[in-house]
């Protein structure tokens, strides 16, 4: 079973007016269409959106809400509303879930005033028994909604999300040898302005990285000074760039080169709300390369850390030269709750 995950959704608010829309969102929201899912949509924003596979017997749902209820606890002010999605096949399953889980999001304080199900054709509200079927009008508008807000459009699936993630890699593979030489010779002193400043040219052309310039960068955030340079420009605000330069650079970066890029992704995507995101940049991250940044998003996502928190303490300095020095103790101390990474996630 696929471990839960969550994201704040501070960056795109959706208004919805009815369960046909409120299903039709959900692609939307997560970033891929979800199957034999349960989603937890957040009514207020101060909960994040969480989605895991449903569950199908009392030790997964207990599994799932030991992840779940924690961000859910940390985040729930009186008041505090979700609704429950369960996508399946199965509506008896859903109704009886959906049930569980309301039980125990009422524990915490969180009431549950929309349980709906849905399969890939129709829905039913199943409190009230109303039903319908989903319809081309609602996934439209909210398809245009998204469109104007400036969000990408979802990926079909999961799997297809983690498909966008994988490119031709031999073009910054041969030009790696000169890249590492070139590093060598103008020192990280030379390097760290040049990458920083190779970002804000990104940051203000959207252009894509040539095969030149894209090795010389993944090469140059291997260290971690240059790297921690790049990740402490991270904002709320410059999140979509960011998202837009690293995933470009996770895809086309070789398995030695790619922890960073892809690491520096998961931060990015989780920055901006997007946790299935951060869930397949991380799954990027080769098993051999192990990489503190991505242990800290993994537990960032699946904690339901909200992104405000990054911006009221980040502390990284590229004066120092280890991930012990960089600041990366607050962000630890932070994330202490479940430092782990799951296999899967969102």
């Amino acid at each position: 079973m696929a471990a839960a995950a969550s994201a704040h959704l501070d960056v795109m608010t959706l208004s919805v007016r009815s369960p046909d829309e409120l299903v039709a969102a959900i692609p939307h929201l997560l970033g891929f269409k979800p199957e034999e899912s349960i989603v937890l949509v957040p009514l207020r924003s101060e909960l994040p959106i969480a989605r895991v596979d449903l569950p199908t017997s009392t030790s997964d749902s207990d599994l799932v809400w030991s992840s779940v209820g924690s961000a859910f606890s940390r985040h729930a002010q009186p008041g505090a509303k979700v609704a429950i999605v369960c996508l399946t096949t199965n509506r008896q399953h859903a109704d009886s879930i959906s049930q569980d889980f309301a039980g125990r999001l009422a524990a915490i304080g969180i009431t549950t005033p929309i349980r709906l199900w849905a399969d890939n054709v129709d829905w039913a509200d199943l409190a009230t028994g109303e039903s319908g079927p989903q319809t081309g009008l609602a996934r439209e508008r909210l398809a245009a909604t998204t469109v104007l807000a400036g969000r990408s459009q979802p990926a079909t699936s999961r799997d297809s999300l983690a498909s966008s993630l994988v490119g031709d890699r031999e073009p910054i593979a041969a030009l790696l040898s000169a890249a590492r030489a070139e590093a060598v010779r103008n020192t990280a002193r030379f390097e760290r302005p040049w990458a920083f400043g190779r970002l804000q040219q990104f940051h203000a052309d959207g252009v894509r990285l040539s095969d030149a310039d894209a090795a010389r960068l993944v090469v140059a955030i291997n260290s971690i000074p240059i790297r921690d340079t790049l990740w402490n420009d991270m904002t709320r605000e410059t999140a979509t760039s960011h998202v837009a330069l690293w995933s470009d650079l996770t895809k086309r970066a070789p398995d030695d080169v790619r922890a960073a890029p892809a690491s520096l992704l998961g931060f990015a995507s989780w920055l901006n709300g997007n946790g299935a995101m951060a869930w397949c940049a991380l799954d990027q991250v080769p098993p051999d390369r192990p990489c503190p940044l991505a242990d800290l998003v993994a537990a960032a996502v699946q904690g339901g850390m909200h992104p405000r928190e990054w911006e009221s303490a980040k502390v990284p300095d590229p004066q120092r030269d280890t991930d012990r020095d960089s600041g990366l103790a607050w962000q630890r101390a932070r994330f202490a709750q479940d430092p782990t990474r799951p296999a899967l996630g969102t």
